[in-house]
Order: structure tokens, then C-alpha cells, then sequence
């Protein structure tokens, strides 16, 4: 396709011998990958330190408090002081402010359409400063710098000139839609217009950044351009501070947000992601084309309008987030969409600086870096996908729904790589029956990815309609693969062979882009009807509930008040309530009896040692909740990110259909869907390749017992750190009595034994209830001392204390 578009199209200025001269030096793409590893890396640590409790949500809001209100204002009251006025381009900001007023103006629009009364002003705020509000000085501006310190430096300045203007002129107006709706809400509606714009005005002077902005702008011309010795070195320590400190928090702020998607309107995200990482970018260089004449360069041009897209790419910061809290606005959406649009960014942006510097006018050499990319990416999807099918036999999952769906879509990902790397061989090759199989194989399997994903979406909201799928998997099995077949099969019968072209997505000409549209087209509806419906109510999370609660069914049924423990007990109910013997338990004595009040000592029918046996009830229970597990969140993000890359491939095959001089821009978007559509295996290890308890917690286990040794002795109490031994006595003198009485309830262990025990997740809950614990990181923590202390333990002393429905024990 390449080459066919190479022989007929004209770039315009972009194509002159004179610009595809100097196109290289325009950015330094070599630095770019060392200053994204830098920034996710640090992100990464962040994100490490909040997963592992290592710094809680508490402890973390400090930290964010220091970023925002001393280490940024700083920094910007620096390069205010320091500015030069005179070197900017004052075209090209009005153009990058005109756009993300565009965008601003889009989103608000029709969320005010859409949205609901009750709430429609205050998400048109919120919503539309995510689209626009960029992470700007923390992830965009090492980026920027590492792309053009060396050739263009006077553009770093311009992310200090967009960012303030844009918190001062947009922010002012969301909070403003906010507000409104606050007033609405207002029963009596006594607070007047007048002391609302108040309001808004007064939020926006107090904003640390905003105020040191007009300070340092002040101070640039009161003291000329210099910070006084005796300030500089203060200044700067603050100023230097910024950027490791808030990618760090950044990294903090995204624990545990993907698990609120369930919650959220799915829809709502998918376009809030596709306005940030789509909309924003293409609208900031259309912008700059249009608005910007005051050059005389044409590369100078064309470099500011790339830098424009670069711009736009950059993802919501993380104070958005905080609108929403303070507003109590759709906080599930911001937060899930603040996460996806910052690992979303990362190859956006590394592939679109890698396009922009490689020149433009040999569709040949054009041709071959597409070729290369999807061949390079394919080889590692391989292996990701390997690695990932094998996890989903292993743990048994492919054996239920919507799993057996989802190991579908992994086989036609792993067999689309398999096409396109053979392809990368045979395509060179004057072998024409090669060529057509190959075809045959890769195109099959590449829209059976297609319409997996829509096929996946509405298999979820079959099952949150009727609670089962109510239509055979053979025929879902069916259509996924047979619709893809037969169009492939209508392709080669009455297509036509582009000679001469090596892009498998040209092979047939316009039928193929016809018939790829429509694939495309089918499986959006599919899954964007579905993802609607999925929407409209929080079944991930009540589908959770309810298959826990089936599993406790197991283990806590109703016993009459004057039925000994060991009794044998009516199995009727059918097999699910048939109960195992526990082998941990000693042979009880006829004439023993339950005590009916819960006491710390332990009684014979009680699990006193570590379970050994492989029947125990409790133990079978939380392996059925894990394999059990639907992972619906997983599958919804899932589908989600699938349905931006349709989408961006749909609008490919359009813009290609309806354009004939599709230009610059087109390029872009055909190298950004070669990622998409031959890297999924990526994204499908990332969601289902590390699963919790099949590597990562045995992982913890082995690494744990390699650590300590096979079996660590029971630590001495007075050998204990003083923090665990004062928490251990707080709670055993303080609260145990209150805690066992809220939580611990009798559960079978075996046909005759029964057990006091709880779940972790509810010691969790309790923990924050009664005020131990403010979060549930510092809630885990809390309930780690009391294991360390000897206090509770798993039932089978297999886990450290989770937040999940895991079995526990109070130890006398």
C-alpha cells in the first residue's frame, strides 16, 4: 500500500528535497528511548512501592501535597523569572491554545448531550479538563527535551507558557460547569450567581501554580530576567525536586485504579482515552498547519507541527483526580482513564518521533520500516502469547466463561504473528501459491482478532443479562472464526493481486480495504452496543459478590442451635454440599461439646495445626474462588483497548477509501495500527500472562521460603520488632474480643469439624471501620504485624495476610 500511495501522492512541502534533507535533524530520536525508560521506570517504582504497601494511599497524599504545592510552583516561578519573551513564537501558542480550546469545547458539548441531568454540568467540567489538562512538566517535558535540546531548545519554553495559560483560561471554566451543578443540586438554591463566579475566581488565585505564575511573571520584569544569589539556591533545590519526586507519585496514584473500571461508564472512558491520545494530537497539528503562516521556513513548519502532535500526545495528569474527588464526579472514570492514557502515551509517542525523523519520499524505504516494525513486534507478541496460553491452560481457566472466548482471541493473535513473520520471508520471494496461503493465514486469523473482541464484549453482557450465556459457545466459536474465513475466501475469489507491493493490508487493492471496513464495522457494533449495556450497572462487582457467596455457601451452612458440632451432617442439598474430612483435626470424643461462645483457647474440633490434608473444605473453597474467578474487570479493559485499535483502523480504511492524497498524517496512523494490530500479544500478556495466584503468588512463596529457609521457626515474642510486639499487645488487649465477635464465624472444615475463622477481606473492612487503619494499604499492614506477632494465620500457613478472600485463624 505504500508503495502504491508513493507512486501517486504528493506530500506537498514535506516531500521537497529540502525538507527530507534536514528531516533528521530536526529531533534527536536517540536520547528519546533512554528518557522514557527514565520516566516509566521511576513510574514503575512508584508503582511497585504502593502495590507492596511500602508507601500507603496516606502517606502517598503527602507526597503529592509537596509536589503541587512547593516543587512545581517552584519550578515554574524559575522559568518565569527566566524566560525569554522574545524568542517565542507566539503563532504556535495561540495555535496549541486554540486546539485544546477546540478539544475542551468538543468534549463538553457533547457530554452535555448525553449525559444525564442529575449530573450532566459537572462531568462536562471534569471531563472536559481530562482532555485537555496534559501531565506536562513531569512525563512531557524530559521527552521534549530529549527530543529537541540539541537541534530546537526554544521549544521547552513553550510547556511553560501552555501549561499555566491552559490551568488559568480552561480549568477556570470546567470548575465553573462544576459548580453550576452543585448549585443545581441545592434544594433551595440560596447561593447566588454573583458568589459562585466568587467561588471559581477565588479557587483559581489559591492554586499554589497559578499564583507563582503571576509572581514569576511580575518578577521577570521587576528584576530583568535574574533570580537574586541569595534565592537562586533555594529555588532551585525545590525546582530540582519536581521531577523525580512526581513521576514517583504519579506511579503511586495508579495502584489499585484499574480495579474501580467495573464501576465505571466503559463508553465514557473509551472516548475521554480516544479524545485524549487521538483527537488531541491530530487537532494540535491541524492547528498549527493552519494558524501558524509566520514562517518562512517550511522545515521550521513542519517541525513545529510535529512538535505539536508530540504535544497532543501527552496524557492527563494526575491532578485531575482530584477535581473529581473534590467534585465527586465519575472519580472511577478519571482515575481508570489517568492510568491507560499514561501506558498508552509511552509507544504513541516513541513511534511517532521515530516516523517523523526518517525521510519521506522513498515509499520503498517506507514500505520496509512498516515491514520491519509489524515483523519485530510480531516476534515479541509471539513469545508474550506463548507464555500466556500456556498460563491459561495450566490454571484451568480456558474451561469456563468468558475465558474459553478470551484463549479464542490469544490463538488468532498467536497465529496472526505466526502469518506476519512468515510473511516478512515470502513476500521477497517470487513464489505466488506461497504468498496466497500465507495471505490466506495471516488475514484470517487478523479479522478473527477483530471480531473476538466485540464477540468477548457481548458474551459479558449475554451473562450480565441472563446470568449464563444462553447461546452455545460453539456458535460464538463459529463466528469467530468461520465470518473471518469466508470473507478471506471472498477476497482471494474475487479480488485482485497488487503486483509489485509487500503490505499484506494492500495485497487485494480497495476490496480489501472494503471488506476490512466491514469487519471492522461489525465488530465495533458488536462491542460497542455491548460495552453500552455493560455500562448501564456495576455486574462485574455483584458477579464477584455473588459467586463468593455461593462459595461460603459451602463452608457456613445454618446449623440448628441444638445440633452438636460432631454430628453427622445431611448431605441432601446435592454435591455441592457434600463435606470433606479434614485431616489436621484430631478424632473427636463422643462426649464432647461446642462451646457457643467464641474464646481464644482451643477446642478439639478446632484446626489448631497447619492443614496438611489436600480435602480440607476451606482450603478447597478458596481454590474453587480463584479458578472460579470471571475476571471481568481484566475482560472489560480488555475490550476496551481492543476497541480503540479498531477504531483507529477503521478510520485508516476510510481515510484511505475516501482520500486520494491521504498525506502525512495517514502514514502516521498505518504505523500506529501495525503496533496495534500485530502487538496485542502484549497487551494480552500485561492482563492475563501474570496471573495473582498461579505465578506471582507462588513466586512470593518460593522466593520467601529461598530467603528464610524451608521452614522458619516461630519467632520468640521478645525477639519481635517493637512496632509488631505494640500492635500485637493494642490489639489482643484492646480489640480482639470485639473483632472476633464482628468477623469470625463457624466454617466446615470437614464431615465433622468446624472451624472459627474469617476472611481477610474482612479483617480489612473492620480494621478501617473501627478506625485502626485509615486505608486498606495501611488496613494489610496492620493485619501483616498481628501475623508477624503470631496473632492469626492462614489455615493452611500458606499466604502472608492478604486483602482478599483468603481463610485466617486467631491463634490463642
Amino acid at each position: 500500500m505504500m508503495e502504491a500511495l508513493g507512486r501517486n501522492t504528493n506530500f506537498s512541502h514535506e516531500g521537497s528535497p529540502d525538507s527530507t534533507a534536514l528531516s533528521s535533524s530536526s529531533m534527536s530520536i536517540d536520547k528519546l528511548f533512554p528518557a522514557l525508560l527514565e520516566c516509566f521506570g521511576i513510574i514503575l517504582c512508584g508503582y511497585i512501592a504502593g502495590r507492596a504497601n511500602i508507601i500507603t494511599s496516606t502517606q502517598a497524599k503527602g507526597l503529592g501535597n509537596f509536589v503541587s504545592k512547593f516543587a512545581l510552583p517552584a519550578l515554574l516561578f524559575k522559568n518565569m523569572v527566566l524566560l525569554d519573551f522574545g524568542n517565542v513564537i507566539w503563532p504556535f501558542l495561540w495555535s496549541i491554545l486554540i486546539a485544546k480550546v477546540c478539544v475542551f469545547a468538543i468534549v463538553c458539548v457533547l457530554t452535555l448531550i448525553v449525559s444525564s441531568p442529575d449530573s450532566r454540568y459537572s462531568k462536562a467540567g471534569i471531563f472536559s479538563i481530562f482532555a485537555t489538562q496534559s501531565n506536562d512538566f513531569a512525563l512531557g517535558y524530559p521527552i521534549v527535551e530529549a527530543l529537541y535540546q540539541s537541534t530546537y531548545p526554544e521549544y521547552l519554553m513553550y510547556i511553560y507558557l501552555v501549561a499555566p495559560v491552559s490551568l488559568m483560561l480552561l480549568n477556570p471554566i470546567g470548575f465553573g460547569f462544576c459548580e453550576i451543578q452543585k448549585w443545581k443540586n441545592q434544594e433551595n438554591r440560596q447561593q447566588s450567581k454573583l458568589r459562585i463566579v466568587g467561588v471559581i475566581v477565588f479557587q483559581v488565585l489559591k492554586n499554589p501554580i497559578v499564583f507563582m505564575v503571576v509572581i514569576g511573571i511580575i518578577a521577570h520584569f521587576v528584576l530583568h530576567q535574574t533570580i537574586p544569589p541569595i534565592l537562586a539556591e533555594f529555588v532551585d533545590g525545590l525546582a530540582n525536586s519536581f521531577g523525580g519526586a512526581a513521576l514517583f507519585y504519579l506511579g503511586l496514584t495508579m495502584v489499585g485504579q484499574l480495579g474501580k473500571l467495573t464501576r465505571s461508564t466503559v463508553v465514557t472512558l473509551i472516548l475521554l482515552t480516544t479524545a485524549k491520545l487521538l483527537l488531541m494530537p491530530l487537532v494540535c497539528k491541524d492547528m498549527v498547519d493552519l494558524l501558524d503562516n509566520s514562517n518562512t521556513s517550511a522545515l521550521n513548519h513542519s517541525s513545529l507541527s510535529n512538535y505539536a502532535f508530540l504535544y497532543g500526545v501527552f496524557p492527563t495528569a494526575p491532578s485531575v483526580a482530584i477535581y473529581a474527588v473534590y467534585y465527586n464526579v465519575e472519580l472511577e472514570v478519571v482515575t481508570s482513564g489517568m492510568v491507560i492514557s499514561t501506558f498508552l502515551s509511552a509507544p504513541i509517542m516513541y513511534v511517532s518521533a521515530w516516523l517523523l525523523s526518517i525521510p519521506w519520499t522513498d515509499p520503498q524505504h517506507l514500505m520496509n520500516s512498516l515491514q520491519n516494525v509489524s515483523f519485530n513486534i510480531s516476534i515479541v507478541s509471539l513469545v508474550a502469547l506463548v507464555w500466556t496460553i500456556v498460563i491459561m491452560f495450566l490454571s484451568k481457566k480456558f474451561k469456563r466463561l468468558p475465558h474459553m472466548f478470551t484463549v479464542n482471541l490469544f490463538l488468532a493473535q498467536f497465529l496472526t504473528c505466526i502469518g506476519m513473520i512468515v510473511w516478512n520471508f515470502v513476500v521477497k520471494e517470487d513464489n505466488f501459491i506461497g504468498q496466497v496461503l500465507t495471505f490466506t493465514l495471516l488475514s484470517t486469523s487478523l479479522y478473527s482478532t477483530y471480531l473476538w473482541s466485540g464477540l468477548i464484549a457481548l458474551s459479558l453482557a449475554l451473562m450480565k443479562r441472563f446470568e449464563d450465556l444462553k447461546v452455545s459457545p460453539g456458535v460464538f466459536v463459529i463466528a469467530g472464526w468461520g465470518i473471518p474465513a469466508f470473507v478471506t475466501a471472498v477476497l482471494l475469489i474475487s479480488g485482485e493481486k497488487i503486483s509489485d507491493t509487500i503490505d499484506s493490508s494492500f495485497f487485494y487493492g480497495k476490496q480489501e480495504l472494503i471488506c476490512t471496513a466491514v469487519v471492522l464495522a461489525l465488530s465495533i457494533l458488536l462491542g460497542g452496543g455491548s460495552l453500552v449495556f455493560l455500562s448501564r450497572g456495576s455486574w462485574a462487582q455483584n458477579d464477584q459478590v455473588q459467586e463468593g457467596n455461593s462459595a461460603e455457601n459451602l463452608v457456613t451452612e445454618d446449623e440448628p442451635e441444638n445440633q452438636s458440632l460432631f454430628e453427622p451432617v445431611s448431605t441432601v442439598g446435592g454435591p455441592n454440599r457434600e463435606c470433606l474430612i479434614c485431616d489436621c483435626v484430631p478424632q473427636p470424643m463422643p462426649d464432647m461439646i461446642i462451646s457457643t461462645n467464641m474464646t481464644t483457647t482451643t477446642t478439639p474440633g478446632q484446626c489448631e495445626n497447619r492443614c496438611e490434608s489436600t480435602d480440607c473444605l476451606l482450603l478447597k473453597v478458596e481454590e474453587l474462588q480463584q479458578v472460579t474467578d470471571r475476571q471481568v474487570a481484566r475482560h472489560l479493559l480488555l475490550c476496551l483497548l481492543l476497541t480503540v485499535s479498531l477504531l483507529a483502523n477503521f478510520s485508516s480504511c476510510l481515510w484511505l477509501l475516501f482520500n486520494s492524497v491521504p498525506g502525512r498524517l495517514y502514514l502516521e496512523l498505518q504505523f500506529f495500527c501495525a503496533v496495534a494490530n500485530f502487538g496485542q500479544g502484549l497487551l494480552s500478556f500485561a492482563l492475563f500472562g501474570l496471573d495473582k495466584n498461579f505465578i506471582i503468588l507462588p513466586f512470593k512463596k518460593r522466593l520467601h521460603k529461598l530467603w528464610y529457609g524451608k521452614k522458619q521457626q516461630e519467632q520468640p515474642q521478645t525477639d519481635l520488632p517493637e512496632d509488631v510486639r505494640m500492635t500485637c499487645l493494642q490489639f489482643t488487649k484492646y480489640h480482639k474480643d470485639q473483632c472476633c465477635q464482628d468477623i469470625v464465624k463457624k466454617r466446615r472444615c470437614g464431615r465433622r469439624t468446624m472451624v472459627d475463622c474469617f476472611l481477610g477481606c474482612e479483617l480489612v473492612e473492620w480494621l478501617q471501620q473501627v478506625g485502626l487503619a485509615q486505608d486498606p494499604g495501611e488496613a494489610v499492614l496492620y493485619g501483616t504485624r498481628l501475623q508477624q506477632g503470631g496473632v492469626l494465620k492462614h489455615i493452611n500457613q500458606e499466604y502472608d495476610f492478604q486483602d482478599s478472600p483468603l481463610y485466617y485463624i486467631f491463634i490463642a
